[in-house]
């Protein structure tokens, strides 16, 4: 996982896993967008690779830290878009999302194109936030 703020309170995210990455740097990243204290999407336009499995060290840490962030979560991400065009896979990811909502504390939408998560973000967010273009 890692992220791109550049767009912030855009927040592109990538879910690859390649060996040697450095997972304390994906949490630094998402705690630098969580101490800006303004509300923010999630977006990322490739899906968990299917039979990606998590260490348990992974899913002990990844739990902690979600645990140590809890508040800052519910209250900043609000939510996490997944780009699929595959509306079978849509599908799927929908059942899977209430999952992943009460573990992170913030949905899991789905849209089928980039544009459409840039909808759907930008309907999200509240209206301060929004320019005009």
């Amino acid at each position: 996982m890692s992220m791109n703020s550049s767009n912030f309170p855009f927040v592109w995210m990538t879910l690859s896993q390649e060996p040697g990455h450095d997972a304390q740097k994906d949490f630094d990243e998402f705690e630098a967008n969580l101490r800006r204290g303004e509300p923010f999407v999630l977006l990322s336009d490739a899906a968990p690779a299917e039979g990606h499995e998590h260490t348990p060290e992974e899913k002990k840490r990844t739990s902690l830290w979600m645990k140590k962030h809890k508040v800052e979560l519910r209250k900043l991400v609000l939510a996490m878009i997944l780009v699929e065009s595959n509306s079978a896979k849509r599908l799927g990811f929908k059942a899977f999302s209430v999952v992943f909502a009460k573990f992170w504390g913030y949905p899991l939408l789905l849209a089928s194109s980039r544009e459409q998560a840039m909808e759907i973000a930008r309907e999200l967010l509240p209206m301060e936030g929004k320019s005009s273009h």
